[in-house]
């Protein structure tokens, strides 16, 4: 839980760190390329390639792609289409998708998902009621195409650890988790990438100095090792932590005049979809151990 905590409170700068001085400013593949790639430099220092079965080295990767490679692409481009608050209060789905994919695994099919995943889809729009553009609907969906990843990622990374062998420290293996996120993001920069679009200060080179080293290269291996430690729902609940953190790290230090009265409100819908959730999850288990 420790490791969670801590991880929630070093990300919930970051939000406010893309959004006010590299949203708009530095090409959002190159950033992403850069932030994966001085992640990956702090592991390959650790990283023992011929320990670990190639089985395993592909999952790493796999989920590295998803997790941070294809989450961190959509991650930065919904800053072009939304503000800071919004990408933060939308990244309230993913204990949803959590869950979801948890359901996916076990072989069943919940329908009141449904409802409380259209509940929070009036919550989204309760924000943006007076100015709903199809730019805010685009910048919705691609936060949720970045949730989803992020949550497969975590669901996947948790399924993966207890086969992984005992006798290897994760560090020493989680270089691959790493270099499967620069299969996506190098392509991506090679294709899509602005090279007109670089950093052209010190301070946008140093705030992605401390993106990729400290908050994508240690907080993602703190996060995933933390993941492994907690139960499902506990993870589900640190998801939706980092929320107000970044929000009231936003509102206090960058956008003090922002529309608080509506962020609150449609957040308040957001979050009531989400407690009917789990309301409803731990009814339905209750009656399950009855029965």
């Amino acid at each position: 839980m420790g490791y969670l905590i801590g991880v929630t409170t070093l990300w919930a700068f970051s939000f406010s760190l893309i959004g006010v001085y590299l949203s708009g400013q530095v090409d959002s593949y190159f950033a992403v390329l850069t932030r994966i790639g001085l992640a990956a430099l702090v592991f390959l220092i650790w990283l023992r390639p011929r320990r670990l079965p190639l089985g395993h080295v592909l999952g790493l990767m796999a989920i590295g792609a998803v997790q941070l490679g294809a989450m961190y692409i959509g991650f930065y481009q919904s800053f072009l289409l939304l503000s800071v608050p919004e990408v933060l209060l939308f990244t309230i789905f993913t204990p949803l998708y959590i869950t979801l994919i948890d359901d996916i695994l076990k072989g069943r099919f919940t329908p009141f998902y449904l409802f409380t995943a259209a509940l929070a889809v009036l919550g989204a729009a309760v924000i943006r009621y007076a100015d709903i553009s199809d730019a805010y609907w685009v910048g919705f969906l691609v936060v949720q195409s970045s949730n989803l990843c992020f949550a497969v990622g975590q669901v996947a990374y948790r399924h993966l650890a207890p086969r992984l062998p005992r006798e290897i420290a994760h560090r020493h293996i989680f270089g691959w988790f790493y270099l499967g996120a620069l299969c996506v993001a190098l392509p991506a920069f090679w294709l899509f990438g602005d090279v007109t679009a670089l950093p052209t200060t010190s301070l946008q080179w140093g705030i992605l100095l401390w993106l990729g080293v400290v908050a994508s290269g240690l907080g993602y291996f703190l996060w995933n090792k933390g993941a492994c430690r907690v139960d499902a729902g506990t993870l589900a609940i640190m998801n939706n932590a980092l929320v107000p953190a970044g929000l009231l790290v936003n509102l206090l230090i960058w956008n003090r005049d922002a529309d608080v009265l509506r962020l609150v409100l449609g957040g308040g819908i957001l979050l009531a979809s989400l407690l009917i959730n789990t309301w409803w999850r731990r009814r339905h288990q209750a009656s399950l151990d009855v029965a």
